[in-house]
């Protein structure tokens, strides 16, 4: 099961008050769309995934109890074990569609203020707008993604604005006919799925997501260390190198200044050390362990180069 499917399989299982309800159905009906047999005698909406069929129907008895509605099941294809869910009212059609605000012909795709007037109900309404057509990346994913896509652009708009009212930096874009208003910062991923009412799997997502973040800062560490550790070694194999170049130039590492023969001494004995390293062992600043070093390196250079005199010492 996807993180998506999670998020809605815990939210249709939500129990809501009679308030909530109606919000939430209208998002449900509005972003599914819906059909009308018989001069609007009768109403369908389609959907292939079954709890959300299950939760039309439950917030239709709940909100209209006297409604006669059903929900049936066909198989799609032949031989196919893809199914389609049909929620069907049959009675109170017209009052339930007018006091939804739900436009059966898909024209008129206002939200009815009375749906807006309190944070409850617009919270209510974007957990079905979700439910119908919203999806969440999983948290284990590098790319944190979660959004509501539509049809109508108006429709689009008045969600934008909604869930700004929450102080979420929600953004739209149009795609293939449709436009979505999308989160991609995992932080208000989180919100948004705490405004919904989806618990559960707004803990899951957090946790998995700060679990992923401290992998992945380990994982810096780790290499930040490590690649400091092998530019130490690379360093510390070049001074050695350039020693061992003196020591055969010069026969002897005594013939140097005694300051220089001690740090060069140390330095072949300690090949893994780092420079701070051996100024401890002698004793020295760091400053001064990196002075020797370099008087040692400019030497070690002359002789490459043909240039050093040995009266020079």
């Amino acid at each position: 099961m996807s993180f998506a499917a999670e998020v809605k399989k815990e939210l249709t299982g939500r129990i809501v008050s009679d308030e909530a309800a109606k919000p939430e159905l209208a998002a449900l009906l509005q972003m599914n769309g819906v059909t009308t047999l018989g001069f609007e005698q009768e109403v369908r909406v389609q959907t292939d995934n079954p709890a959300i069929a299950r939760r039309i129907y439950t917030l239709i008895r709940q909100s209209y109890p006297k409604a006669e509605v059903d929900v049936s099941v066909k198989q799609q294809f032949a031989l196919s074990e893809h199914k389609v869910l049909t929620v069907v009212l049959h009675s109170e059609v017209e009052e339930i569609l007018d006091d939804l605000g739900v436009d059966p012909f898909g024209i008129d795709q206002t939200i009815p203020a009375w749906l807006l007037n309190d944070e409850d109900k617009r919270a209510a309404f974007l957990r079905g707008a979700f439910l119908a057509a919203g999806s969440v990346n999983s948290p284990e994913k590098a790319n944190y993604h979660l959004e509501i896509a539509t049809p109508h652009e108006g429709l689009a708009e008045q969600m934008l604005d909604m869930i700004k009212d929450f102080r979420l930096p929600i953004k739209m874009i149009a795609r293939s006919k449709h436009y979505v208003v999308y989160l991609k910062r995992s932080d208000k991923i989180v919100d948004f799925l705490k405004v919904i009412g989806a618990t559960q799997t707004m803990l899951r997502f957090e946790d998995i997501r700060l679990a992923r973040d401290m992998r992945n800062s380990v994982n810096r560490l780790v290499n930040a260390e490590t690649a400091n550790i092998q530019k130490i070694a690379n360093a510390a194999n070049a001074q050695v190198q350039n020693i061992l170049r003196i020591q055969e130039e010069i026969g002897d590492l005594d013939e140097l200044p005694a300051k220089l023969a001690d740090f060069a001494r140390a330095r072949l004995e300690h090949p893994d050390a780092s420079l701070s390293e051996i100024g401890d062992y002698l004793e020295i600043s760091k400053s001064g362990a990196n002075h020797r070093m370099r008087k040692l390196n400019a030497m070690a250079k002359l002789i490459e180069e043909g240039n050093f005199d040995p009266d020079s010492l």
